[in-house]
């Protein structure tokens, strides 16, 4: 297995289909992987076999986002290992009375996962209710490109999408 810190948005969206995971458009994933502080990804023979990002400010608050491992070589190690290096990664850039907070989503069985790795599911009392605003406008325009998930067009803005919107 070799392990590497590129991908393209080809392939970004091979491992999110893979994954039952709207595509994105290829220009939006080249504008938003430059911004990601480390992106580590697992390859075999040419073939990218998975992937995750980090999202960091530089500072104190960091995301792990986009886990996403070809369905076939799940639960094999290269989930624990593609997060083990973002957390080495994150432990380099500590200094003395630092600390990052880093977060995460957990999909499917991926909470055993990260439980494995230290992570604690959180709590209202502790970080307060975790909330989203997803821009459906966008998704539904990159949906309809897509022609993905029955997909129909929709003249509303806002209106609920069905899609998963990882």
């Amino acid at each position: 297995m070799i392990y590497k810190s590129s991908i393209t948005a080809e392939e970004v969206n091979e491992l999110r289909r893979a994954a039952s995971f709207r595509q994105i458009d290829e220009a939006q994933i080249n504008a938003g992987l430059p911004g990601s502080a480390l992106v580590v990804c697992a390859c075999q023979d040419g073939r990218t076999l998975g992937m995750a990002r980090l999202i960091w400010d530089g500072g104190m608050t960091a995301l792990i986002t986009d886990l996403l491992v070809l369905p076939e070589h799940q639960n094999c190690g290269i989930e624990a290992e593609l997060i083990s290096r973002i957390l080495d990664f994150l432990r380099k850039q500590l200094r003395p009375g630092f600390g990052i907070q880093v977060d995460v989503r957990a999909w499917g069985n991926q909470e055993s996962l990260y439980r494995e790795l230290g992570f604690e599911v959180s709590t209202s009392e502790r970080r307060g209710i975790p909330m989203q605003l997803c821009l459906t406008e966008q998704i539904e325009r990159t949906d309809a490109r897509f022609q993905q998930c029955g997909f129909e067009q929709h003249a509303e803005i806002g209106r609920e999408n069905p899609v998963r919107n990882a």
